[in-house]
């Protein structure tokens, strides 16, 4: 598995020195961002959310495709109180999730697998119905935009097929939380999330740098356990930050393309037009899906068509 993801890694870093960065917009056709869509998408996040903001990074590590004080976004400090595979373990004795196919990677939201499997394609769950942190929900996507409220927004599980499998996405183990039970102290870790610009997949990508209790730095490999299974196996990764020192935990950026190119497909759908500097919200809507306990703050309400910006 290392040596996979070092050779993948050499090849990745070689393709992106020797070709051009995007400067054509194919945003709504491929789902995925130039780099003046993505500076521009960063200012929109800055601007609405100042939890977040730009960095500059090392100037050795500088990419001159961007802006040298816009290389990175971060937002710091963001709660963890909770492990995903303690959320997963509730849900799971509420009614659990059952794979109905192995091919497609369904998966139901409750009941008898053989039962859910005769109901078909109604009981599947989209985006908009995964539990972010302890009360808040996603919403529909398209609403914001002025369309009508779609149902199939996608997950990023339903594009984890076996055609094009990157080698930096085979499946690592997953780590299970032990803490100790004392109802009287809060185990509470915090994470800085920061989204680089990918120039090989053309898309951002989000990292996470996690702290303890304590407020001591988490062994990267930890930050699995705040993680979703299915993500942690599959999706989620432990690579050198382009930007900061040492290894970071990192969603992989594979199919981030394909699953926003879906969610534009249902905006444009629902007679709505899709805004680039939007992006990095409804990116980040989606990415909720893989981090479901780390609750980094919410700027925009997509429900009822309500909107802050």
């Amino acid at each position: 598995m290392a040596l996979t993801q070092k050779i993948h890694g050499l090849y990745k870093g070689t393709v992106e020195r020797i070709t051009k960065h995007r400067t054509v917009s194919a945003f709504k056709e491929k789902g995925v961002l130039s780099v003046d869509e993505f500076v521009l998408a960063g200012d929109n996040l800055v601007s609405k959310c100042p939890t977040w903001s730009w960095e500059s990074g090392e100037p050795s590590k500088r990419v001159d495709y961007l802006p040298a004080d816009k290389q990175f976004l971060i937002t710091r400090n963001v709660p963890c109180l909770r492990r995903a595979s303690a959320l997963e373990e509730e849900y799971e004795a509420a009614g659990g999730e059952y794979l109905l196919d192995d091919e497609d990677d369904w998966v139901a939201t409750h009941g008898n697998p053989k039962e859910t499997k005769q109901r078909g394609e109604e009981d599947l769950p989209s985006i908009e119905t995964l539990e972010i942190g302890k009360s808040r929900t996603i919403q529909a996507i398209p609403s914001y935009f002025g369309g009508e409220q779609e149902d199939d927004i996608p997950d990023m599980s339903e594009y984890e097929d076996t055609e094009d499998h990157d080698p930096a996405t085979l499946p690592s183990s997953y780590f299970v939380a032990h803490e100790p039970d004392d109802d009287d102290f809060l185990h509470t870790r915090t994470y800085d999330i920061s989204i680089t610009y990918d120039k090989y997949f053309q898309t951002p990508r989000v990292w996470l740098t996690g702290y303890d209790e304590s407020r001591m730095p988490l062994q990267p490999e930890l930050a699995l356990e705040d993680v979703s299974q299915d993500h942690a196996h599959q999706t989620v990764t432990i690579e050198d930050h382009p930007h900061l020192q040492g290894k970071h935990a990192s969603i992989h950026p594979c199919k981030h393309a394909r699953v926003m190119k879906k969610i534009i497909e249902v905006i444009l759908s629902s007679g709505a037009e899709p805004e680039v500097d939007k992006y990095l919200f409804i990116f980040l809507k989606f990415v909720a899906s893989v981090i479901p306990t780390i609750e980094y703050d919410y700027t925009m309400d997509f429900e009822l068509g309500i909107s802050s910006l």
